[in-house]
């Protein structure tokens, strides 16, 4: 696994290019890996919502809540699904607008140096054990690409927009991903 410096790309990442992203401001690294928790409608998985609403393609008409997000303009720059298939939805050198209103460490605005990586899963039902892995994976490959990003600068959406956002939610666990980290160095 991959990123094309160049493209910004994963290559083990299947591309969904999303209109949902921008330039970082110039001069700012990368340096902050933030983990959040989606499934569309709430508490289902698999089916196309979750990339139809990174698209702005989703229909309000296909699911009662869908009418509250539809016009939602956000993405991440992935997406694991339950079984551990990538979808990257923007090149990683861009600004994708996954954390919203957000602050770490004294600093606002986190879509300016962050990574948004989303899991398919909800707060209260354990994530997939195939995602794990990938997880982990591609956390080596970001910190590869992008040094800033130390062991620390791993949070979930929950630590970066306390009050507003609880994902990844307490059936994610930490424990687990930081040993799977450990081995890969």
């Amino acid at each position: 696994m991959r990123i094309d410096p160049i493209t910004g790309l994963l290559d083990a990442a299947r591309y969904q290019p999303s209109p949902n992203h921008d330039d970082r401001p110039d001069g700012l690294a990368v340096d902050l890996i933030v983990i959040h928790g989606i499934s569309l409608p709430p508490g289902e998985f698999g089916g196309p919502w979750i990339d139809a609403l990174f698209t702005n393609t989703l229909d309000p008409a296909a699911h009662p809540y869908f009418r509250s997000i539809a016009l939602l303009r956000v993405s991440a720059h992935l997406l694991i699904r339950r079984e551990g298939e990538l979808t990257q939805f923007a090149p990683f050198h861009r600004r994708a607008w996954h954390a919203g209103a957000s602050e770490y460490a004294g600093r606002s605005h986190c879509n300016d140096f962050s990574v948004g990586i989303e899991l398919e899963g909800t707060d209260h039902l354990p994530y997939d054990d195939r995602q794990y892995p990938v997880l982990a994976a591609v956390i080596g490959v970001l910190r590869n690409a992008y040094p800033a990003i130390t062991p620390e600068r791993l949070v979930g959406h929950a630590d970066i927009a306390p009050g507003r956002k609880t994902d990844p939610g307490p059936a994610f666990d930490w424990a687990r991903l930081h040993r799977l980290l450990n081995r890969i160095g």
